[in-house]
């Protein structure tokens, strides 16, 4: 089962990452877009992955069974 250090083992990649591409960029014109693309490619994905993580961890609506007659369900 997953927990919360999920999230934090995440961020300190995410952050890993984009020191590296920060650094390692190819040196030229292009250095800027080589750097920002890359980092806000990282950031973009981890966001993504998150807000799905979170979504299956805490769902706002509970699940409900349809294979049951709504007389049936206990109160």
């Amino acid at each position: 089962m997953a927990s919360g250090w999920s999230l934090l083992i995440g961020l300190v990649i995410i952050v890993g990452a984009s020191l590296a591409a920060w650094f390692l960029s190819p040196k030229g014109d292009n250095r800027t877009l080589w750097r920002s693309t890359l980092i806000l490619s990282f950031v973009s994905c981890y966001l993504m992955w998150a807000i799905v993580f979170l979504a299956q961890w805490h769902p706002l609506i509970a699940p409900k069974r349809s294979d049951i007659r709504p007389e049936r369900v206990p109160e």
